[in-house]
């Protein structure tokens, strides 16, 4: 009796397409007919749960053999919730039509979801049913007040349990209030998922610090070896390694850190002469290495220039070629493919052609600049005229006073160096005294000639002074005829007047008479020259006893800081109806002072 009940139930089910449709749907199967025809299209097919919560999605009965793969879901479709059954409650979707529910911003390293609007009845065995199929459980922590907290032991959970928000639980068939309750499914701040997080970060940092460390280790350079303490024997084998090329760099990084480490006393002064001696002895040979590399530098400088010459002539040639090939008579009997092609072809090699001889060019000016840098190098002298000569002439003596001062010095400590040794010594050297001596001997010839030279610093000085005086006096005849031949409006080269000026002016043993003589009074040049004449007048003016050019100077360059006072004796000494220089004082305080005698000039003419 029951089987056949049990077989119309069957047949029932069967018999109403819609049922069994939703029946097979739940059970994740296609629904199909008896006889295999699909009872519905895949489009009307619901999407059950979300797979990676473990229940089982529609799909077709062969993909569960692996034959058929599953279809791809379009990333714009909705995602159409169905019923979820389980033992005790039955799970209902909420109207697709309302928005999903919100949910907080989630916390860092969160495991743990809070479930709210639970049923009355709810107990905690339900809730681990309907939420174990998202994953592992840790603990759940149930409240009396319809809210649970659930803790999963991995974070991806968390996102399957969240899917379940928004459903409406109702436990068993029961259509009690109490039995029924919209679920909510939102993010929880723990503090043993901070924690966890936390200690996750920071062993993430740690190994990143342990990788960082491992790769800058492998890229540090090794270590240098250990410098050995200083000894006898160990200087002995230092002084050996100074003398030899091979080892020279590697001795005198042990000899800096000996004397930067303090290891220069009195008892090892000798060792660290004799040493640091023998590494000044390899200044000849690298300055002879480096002549050498120069030299060689220059023969590969020589080579390019030549390479680039014999190239820039075959490209001429190539030139020559396509010059001839444009011409008329040859020109005509090309195609017009074959013109275009050559005419490019002697464009091309016209730019190359000129690329290469601007580099040679270039090549030649730097070739002239160093030629004429080493020029100057070799004649300072040939810039300007006697004034440098003497300015030469006198830095060479002042670095030569200084070399000597040094020396004297040098030798002046170690007499005294000899003198203390002698005294805290007793008689334990003999050869002491001829050494002093000797030295003695050597400080008074360097007073000597530190005394000669000094001597031959004055008298250059005193030459210089002259000299400076003559030029000034020969540069105001040469302006002062100059401008008389340009107001007479004699046109007369340059050449000539230069000979013509300089043949007039007077030499440096003629007396100071015919000198004032020869200084005629000369044109103002320009208006700048006739501001500082009106300025120059109205300061010596207003002082009747007259001023000397310095305190002159003084107060012009307050006006214009580009006036020298050489300017100004110029242009006075050109002038003499004007200004006339008289000497005043006695002794030391003698000097010149310049008045102005215009007005005095005026009434006499």
């Amino acid at each position: 009796m029951r089987a056949a009940d049990g077989a119309e139930q069957n047949q029932l089910s069967v018999s109403e397409p819609g049922a069994w449709t939703t029946a097979m749907n739940n059970l994740g199967i296609m629904p199909v007919g008896p006889g295999g025809q699909p009872m519905i299209s895949d489009s009307l097919c619901l999407q059950r749960f979300d797979p990676g919560l473990g229940l089982i999605s529609p799909m077709n009965p062969l993909m569960g053999l692996s034959l058929v793969p599953p279809p791809p879901i379009p990333p714009d479709m909705p995602v159409v919730k169905e019923i979820i059954h389980s033992k005790s409650c039955t799970l209902f979707p909420q109207n697709h039509n309302l928005p999903p529910p919100s949910t907080r911003e989630r916390p860092p390293g969160c495991k743990t979801v809070f479930v709210g609007g639970l049923p009355e009845n709810a107990t905690e065995e339900i809730v681990k049913e309907v939420f174990d199929p998202c994953g592992e459980i840790i603990a759940i922590r149930k409240s009396k007040k319809n809210f649970c907290h659930i803790r999963f032991c991995e974070e991806f959970m968390v996102d399957k349990a969240l899917y379940l928000s928004g459903y409406r639980m109702r436990i068993g068939s029961s259509t009690d209030k109490k039995d029924s309750g919209r679920i909510h499914v939102d993010f929880a701040q723990a503090r043993d998922d901070l924690y966890e997080w936390e200690c996750q970060q920071r062993l993430l940092a740690r190994e990143e610090r342990h990788r960082r460390k491992v790769h800058e280790d492998r890229l540090r350079p090794p270590s240098p070896p250990p410098i050995v303490h200083f000894s006898e024997h160990e200087a002995a084998t230092l002084a050996e390694g100074l003398k030899d090329d091979h080892k020279f760099c590697e001795a005198t990084a042990v000899l800096f850190t000996w004397i930067d480490r303090g290891e220069v006393n009195r008892r090892t002064a000798n060792h660290f002469y004799s040493m640091i001696q023998s590494a000044n002895s390899h200044v000849r040979r690298l300055m002879s290495e480096k002549a050498q590399h120069e030299e060689e530098m220059e023969r590969a400088k020589e080579i390019f220039k030549n390479a680039l010459l014999a190239i820039l002539n075959q490209f001429e040639q190539i030139s020559a070629v396509f010059t001839a090939a444009t011409r008329q008579k040859a020109w005509d009997h090309f195609s017009k493919a074959q013109r275009k092609n050559i005419d490019i072809w002697r464009k091309q090699c016209e730019e190359l052609r000129t690329a290469h001889s601007e580099e040679i060019m270039g090549i030649r000016r730097e070739e002239e600049m160093e030629m004429s840098d080493e020029d100057e190098d070799e004649h300072p002298c040939k810039r300007l005229c006697t004034e440098e000569n003497g300015s030469c002439d006198q830095a060479s003596l002042k670095e030569e006073n200084d070399s000597l001062r040094w020396q004297l010095e040098a030798y002046r400590n170690e007499v005294e160096l000899l003198k203390r040794e002698q005294r805290g010594g007793g008689g334990r050297h003999d050869e002491d005294p001829p050494v002093i001596q000797m030295l003695q001997q050597n400080m008074h010839d360097m007073q000597q000639q530190l005394l000669s030279v000094q001597e031959q610093l004055r008298s250059k000085k005193a030459e210089l002074e002259e000299t400076r005086e003559e030029q000034r006096l020969l540069e105001g005849g040469v302006v002062s005829m100059r401008d008389q031949l340009l107001s007479n409006g004699d046109a007369v080269e340059g050449t000539n007047d230069h000979e013509t000026a300089m043949n007039c002016v007077p030499s440096s043993f003629l007396s100071r008479e015919r000198r004032s003589e020869v200084i005629i009074r000369g044109a103002v040049a320009s208006e700048k020259e006739a501001l500082l004449l009106g300025i120059i007048s109205t300061f010596l003016h207003v002082h009747p006893f007259g001023a000397n050019l310095e305190y002159l100077w003084s107060y012009i360059q307050s006006l214009d800081s580009k006036v020298s006072p050489v300017d100004l004796e110029r242009l006075m000494v050109r002038l003499p109806s004007m200004f006339r220089v008289e000497l005043s004082g006695v002794g030391a305080t003698l000097e010149k002072r310049w008045k102005f005698c215009g007005f005095e000039s005026l009434g006499s003419a």
